[in-house]
């Protein structure tokens, strides 16, 4: 039973979710912003998912001289599940494919982001695909611990 405990104090600590964050899922990563894209772009990769494009937030700010600490956006997708959402509601294609941002606070804390899955079904009308958001919200929980070193 203690290391039930333990392991679910383990679990928040590690999660930041709340009506506040609107439909955003955080994890503190173990890793910094590049490393710990470049894990779940690998995680992805592995599993078949498509890598639309990655996004140096950070770079382009400084490059025009606009400093802003590491921030990294990776957008992905697959067809599979996230089609699944279009032929219920075609809005839904304004939040897929799916993005994560890997980011550095002010504390010098790195947090992975991502927008949760039935967050994206409720603000889409979308209550006809149960299984699907269940599915992908399951997949985007293993992918993002693999990434921040939560797993």
């Amino acid at each position: 039973m203690k290391k039930i405990a333990i392991a679910v104090m383990l679990l928040i600590a590690s999660v930041s979710v709340y009506a506040g964050d609107n439909g955003l899922i955080s994890k503190k990563s173990k890793y910094s912003v590049t490393e710990t894209i470049d894990r779940l772009e690998k995680a992805l990769k592995e599993k078949g998912i498509t890598i639309a494009m990655r996004w140096s937030h950070s770079d382009r700010a400084n490059k025009v001289d606009i400093p802003l600490r590491p921030t990294e956006l990776l957008v992905f997708g697959n067809p599979k599940l996230g089609s699944n959402f279009f032929t219920s509601k075609q809005t839904s294609g304004i939040d897929l494919p799916m993005k994560a941002l890997a980011y550095e606070d002010e504390k010098g804390q790195v947090w992975l982001t991502y927008n949760d899955p039935q967050y994206i079904a409720d603000r889409h009308g979308i209550d006809d695909r149960k299984e699907v958001v269940a599915k992908m919200s399951k997949a985007l929980d293993n992918f993002s611990s693999v990434a921040t070193g939560n797993k």
